[in-house]
């Protein structure tokens, strides 16, 4: 039985991930710590991580997620501002902020959690914090370097607009030496409707 590893996703405007290219480009000038910066092609917002899935169960995913889009109009999101998680004095991973509309973002994320838990799928075991991975800090990064990277981020602006979301995609993630390779498998339109690529 072939199966693939994916997971379903806000996918971002072109101009977004080159204002996040810059913004990656403006950190890595101030050379911080040891870390693995994610490709900006690649910078997506996710809503739920499947895992490991059978092919032929792509199309029920597909389903859970058109009922989840049909009851969610379209949205705005505004991407800004840099934070750290767990924290900024600790950093680990490096994120871009979303704000906005998020009530509705929740409320989308939440009926395809439901969605999916029926079809078998564990939900998250973390609460949702909507964000977008900007870098993960490498192991051998000393506490004294992830908090001078904690101190770059407070003092690092940064506002690259909105994203107006319409539709939600499943994406495949193959893993490979250069990193993951994501390809859209299918997509869910806000309000209804369901597009094939």
């Amino acid at each position: 039985m072939e199966e693939i590893r994916c997971f379903i996703a806000i996918e971002l405007p072109e101009e977004l991930k080159q204002e996040l290219a810059r913004l990656i480009v403006r950190l890595k000038a101030r050379q911080p710590p040891p870390a693995k910066w994610v490709d900006p092609a690649s910078i997506h917002l996710t809503l739920n991580f499947l895992g490991n899935v059978a092919v032929e169960r792509i199309d029920e995913i597909t389903m859970a997620m058109t009922e989840a889009t049909r009851q969610i109009p379209p949205f705005q999101l505004e991407v800004k501002e840099l934070g750290a998680f767990p924290n900024i004095n600790r950093v680990q991973i490096v994120w871009v902020g979303i704000s906005g509309e998020l009530d509705t973002l929740i409320r989308l994320q939440r009926l395809l959690d439901s969605n999916l838990s029926q079809l078998g799928f564990n939900a998250e075991a973390r609460a949702f914090t909507p964000h977008l991975t900007l870098a993960r800090v490498r192991d051998q990064a000393s506490p004294e370097e992830r908090q001078k990277l904690g101190k770059l981020i407070a003092g690092t602006t940064f506002e690259a607009g909105i994203i107006k979301v319409k539709s939600i995609g499943l994406i495949k993630s193959q893993l490979t030496r250069a990193g993951a390779i994501y390809s859209r498998i299918s997509l869910a339109e806000l309000g209804g409707g369901l597009t094939l690529p």
